[in-house]
C-alpha cells in the first residue's frame, strides 16, 4: 500500500499542473500551439534608398504565401512625430493609413505587397518615443530616476515592437505570427544607435530561435572595371558586429548577378555562410524580388532558423506573382498617361499613384508609360521665358492617351493643371483629377463653362468673388501637423446612372482614404449641376462633395480622396483602372460586360500566355463592412 503522503503529492502536483493549463490555454494541446511571435530585422548599410523596404515587404509575401501571418513595423529614426509635414522632395509621397495615420511611403509598400491594413503605430519614429518616455516622466512613472536613453529609450523601443506585432492586420482578425521590421536609415547613422542598442537587447530578450536579422547592403560594380566589389559590404557588416548584431542573411543589391566567387568571398569575411549570402539585383518589376528570394531558398533558411510551422507545399500566391512578373516582361500595348503636377522631379513624390497606375495597366494588360509633366511648364508665363520648355510640354500633354492630375498642396503650378484639365476636358480625353485635381477640375469648370472668370480655391485666393472650393470647417489654421481630414472615410453614391458607381461594383457606397483641408463648395452644387457637371458621390452627412463626373464625355472624373492607397497589384483602384480602360478605349466594353476582365482582355494573343480562368488574377475591390 503506497503512503498517503505521496497520493498528497501527487494530487498537490496534478492541481498545479492543472492550474498551469488554465493559465496558459486550458490544454496540452493549446499548449503545443501556441508559439512565440517570431521576428525579423531588416538593415541597410553602405548607402540610404538602397531597397530595404522592397526587401522587407518581399520576405514578408513568401511568408504569408506560406500560410503564416505577417505583420509589418517601419523604424524611422528621425525625430519628427509623424510624416504629415514632410515635403515630398525631403521624403516623397506621405502614405495615409485607415486610421488617420500619415507615415513613410515605405508602409504603402508593406500593404501592397502583403494586402494588410496597418495603423499609425506601425510606423515607430523617434519623436513618438521621446514623446512616449517624456509623457511618461511628466506623469511621474519613473519615481524620480534620472531617464536616459539605456535602459529608458531602448526599453520604449522594445515595448512598442512587441505590443504592435500583436495588433491583427488582416482581415480574418487573427495574431500575426511574423513581424517583419525595418530599421531606416543605415548602420553607423548616429540617429538609429538607440534603436541598434535597442535590438541588440531584443534579440537576447526574445531568445535567438525567435529572432532573425537581414543585412542589405550594396555591392557596386564600377564601369572602369566591371568587377563587383565586397568591400563597402564587408565594412557595413562589420560595423553592424560592431554594435552587437550578427546578420543572419546578408542580402546584397547589385547591378547584375553575383559571380560565385564574389558570394564565397562575402560569406568568409562576414562570418555567414555562402547560401546565406542572397542576391538581389536589377530587374524589370519588383514583383520579380519574392520570385528570387524563394528562388536562392530564403523561405528554407526561415523554416530551420526560426522553426516556423509551415508544411512543404505548392503555394496559389507565389504563382500569382510569377504570373504577374511574367506577364508584365510579355507585353506588347502601350498606354501613355499623362501626370501633370508639381514634384515630377521625384518620382518617389508619386509613388502610391505610379503604383495605382501600373496596378490598373496590368490588368488590361498594357505596358505603362508615364509621361511627366511639370504643371508649371504649361503656364503662359513659361511660353515667355523659355518657349522651348513650353512646348514640349504640351507636346507631351497633347501625345498622351489620358491626363492624370494628382494631389498636392500650395499654389504654385495650379494655372498649369487647370490649362491641362481644360484641354483633357475640350478634346475629350479621358481624365481622373485626384484630390486637389478635383477641386481645379471644378475651378476649371466654374471659369470657362459658367463663366466666373475670378471662380478659384480659397486656398489660393482668399477673396474670391466666387469660392468654388472652400476649407473644411474643422480645420485649426494654427497647427499644421494632424488638422486634416485623414483616414478612411464612407462616400455614398447618389445615383445609379454613374461610371464610377459601376467601377465600384454597383455599390451603394464605398470606403476610401483621405487626405485634405479643402472641398467643393457644397452651396454651388446646383449651379455646377445644371451644367452637366454631377456630383455622383458625397459623404454621409451629405455637405462634402467627394467625387464628379462629367456628362457627355467618355471619362471625365475627379475624386477628393486618394484611391491610390487602397490599390493593390491583384485588386487595382477602381478610378485608375477606368481612366487606364478608358484611355485605351475598352471602358464602354467593361461596364456593358458587368464591369470584369475576360482572359481575351488581361491576355492578348500576342502576349504569349495559355493560362486557364481559373489561373487568371481576379480583380477585386476593396472590401466594404456592412453594418
Amino acid at each position: 500500500m503506497r503512503p498517503e503522503r505521496n497520493t498528497g503529492c501527487w494530487r498537490l502536483n496534478a492541481l498545479v499542473a492543472g492550474l498551469d493549463l488554465q493559465l496558459t490555454g486550458g490544454s496540452e494541446a493549446s499548449l503545443g500551439s501556441k508559439r512565440k511571435m517570431k521576428y525579423i530585422l531588416v538593415t541597410g548599410g553602405v548607402i540610404s534608398g538602397i531597397g530595404k523596404g522592397v526587401i522587407a515587404s518581399s520576405v514578408g509575401t513568401i511568408l504569408k504565401s506560406c500560410g503564416l501571418h505577417v505583420t509589418s513595423i517601419k523604424v524611422d529614426p528621425y525625430i519628427n512625430i509623424d510624416a504629415g509635414t514632410f515635403s515630398p522632395y525631403e521624403h516623397g509621397e506621405v502614405f495615409v493609413l485607415d486610421d488617420g495615420g500619415e507615415v513613410d511611403l515605405d508602409l504603402g509598400n508593406y500593404e501592397r505587397f502583403l494586402d494588410i491594413r496597418l495603423t499609425k503605430d506601425n510606423n515607430l519614429t523617434t519623436g513618438k518615443i521621446y514623446q512616449h518616455v517624456i509623457n511618461k516622466e511628466r506623469k511621474g512613472d519613473y519615481l524620480g530616476k534620472t531617464v536616459q536613453v539605456v535602459p529608458h529609450i531602448t526599453d520604449a523601443i522594445q515595448e512598442w515592437v512587441m505590443k504592435q506585432a500583436l495588433i491583427p492586420v488582416d482581415e480574418d482578425g487573427l495574431e500575426p505570427q511574423v513581424c517583419v521590421i525595418e530599421l531606416g536609415g543605415t548602420v553607423g547613422d548616429i540617429e538609429s544607435m538607440p534603436f541598434i542598442e535597442a535590438f541588440r537587447q531584443f534579440q537576447f530578450k526574445v531568445k535567438k530561435e525567435n529572432f532573425c536579422n537581414i543585412h542589405v547592403s550594396l555591392v557596386p560594380q564600377p564601369s572602369s572595371t566591371g568587377e563587383q566589389k565586397t568591400k563597402p559590404t564587408q565594412n557595413s557588416v562589420r560595423e553592424l558586429r560592431g554594435l552587437g548584431l550578427s546578420p543572419d542573411l546578408v542580402v546584397c543589391r547589385c547591378s547584375n548577378p553575383l559571380d560565385t566567387s564574389v558570394k564565397e568571398k562575402i560569406s568568409m569575411f562576414c562570418h555567414v555562410e555562402p547560401e546565406q549570402v542572397i542576391c538581389v539585383h536589377d530587374v524589370s518589376t519588383i514583383y520579380r524580388v519574392p520570385l528570387m528570394l524563394e528562388e536562392q531558398g530564403v523561405v528554407d533558411y526561415f523554416l530551420r532558423r526560426l522553426d516556423l510551422p509551415v508544411e512543404r507545399q505548392p503555394r496559389k500566391m507565389l504563382m500569382k506573382w510569377k504570373e504577374m512578373a511574367d506577364r508584365y516582361d510579355r507585353l506588347l500595348e502601350t498606354c501613355s498617361i499623362a501626370l501633370v503636377g508639381k514634384y515630377t522631379k521625384f518620382s518617389d513624390s508619386y509613388a502610391s499613384v505610379i503604383k495605382a497606375l501600373e496596378h490598373s495597366a496590368l490588368a488590361i494588360n498594357h505596358k505603362l508609360e508615364i509621361k511627366y509633366i511639370d504643371s508649371t511648364d504649361l503656364e503662359l508665363s513659361t511660353m515667355q521665358e523659355e518657349p522651348v520648355r513650353y512646348h514640349e510640354a504640351w507636346q507631351k500633354l497633347c501625345s498622351a492617351h489620358g491626363v492624370l492630375v494628382p494631389g498636392g498642396f500650395g499654389v504654385r503650378g495650379t494655372e498649369g493643371k487647370i490649362q491641362a484639365i481644360s484641354w483633357a476636358r475640350k478634346q475629350k480625353k479621358p481624365f481622373l483629377g485626384v484630390c486637389l485635381g478635383m477641386q481645379l477640375a471644378v475651378v476649371e469648370f466654374s471659369r470657362h463653362v459658367l463663366g466666373w472668370q475670378d471662380a478659384n480655391s480659397t486656398e489660393f485666393d482668399p477673396k474670391t468673388s466666387h469660392p468654388v472650393v472652400i476649407e473644411m470647417p474643422e480645420h485649426n489654421p494654427g497647427q499644421m501637423g494632424g488638422t486634416m481630414r485623414l483616414g478612411k472615410r464612407r462616400t455614398l453614391f447618389q445615383t445609379k446612372n454613374s461610371v464610377m458607381r459601376k467601377l465600384y461594383g454597383d455599390a451603394d457606397y464605398l470606403e476610401e482614404r483621405h487626405r485634405h483641408r479643402f472641398e467643393v463648395n457644397p452651396v454651388l452644387k446646383k449651379c455646377l449641376e445644371e451644367q452637366g457637371l454631377k456630383f455622383v458621390g458625397q459623404d454621409v452627412e451629405g455637405e462634402r462633395m467627394e467625387i464628379v463626373e462629367l456628362e457627355d464625355h467618355p471619362f471625365f472624373v475627379g475624386v477628393q480622396y486618394h484611391p491610390e492607397f487602397l490599390s493593390r497589384p491583384i485588386k487595382p483602384s477602381p478610378p485608375y483602372l477606368g481612366l487606364l480602360l478608358a484611355s485605351v478605349g475598352q471602358l464602354p466594353h467593361y461596364l456593358q460586360k458587368g464591369c470584369r476582365l475576360s482572359p481575351r482582355d488581361t491576355y492578348s494573343d500576342r502576349s504569349g500566355s495559355s493560362s486557364p480562368d481559373s489561373e487568371i488574377t481576379e480583380l477585386k475591390f476593396p472590401s466594404i463592412n456592412h453594418d
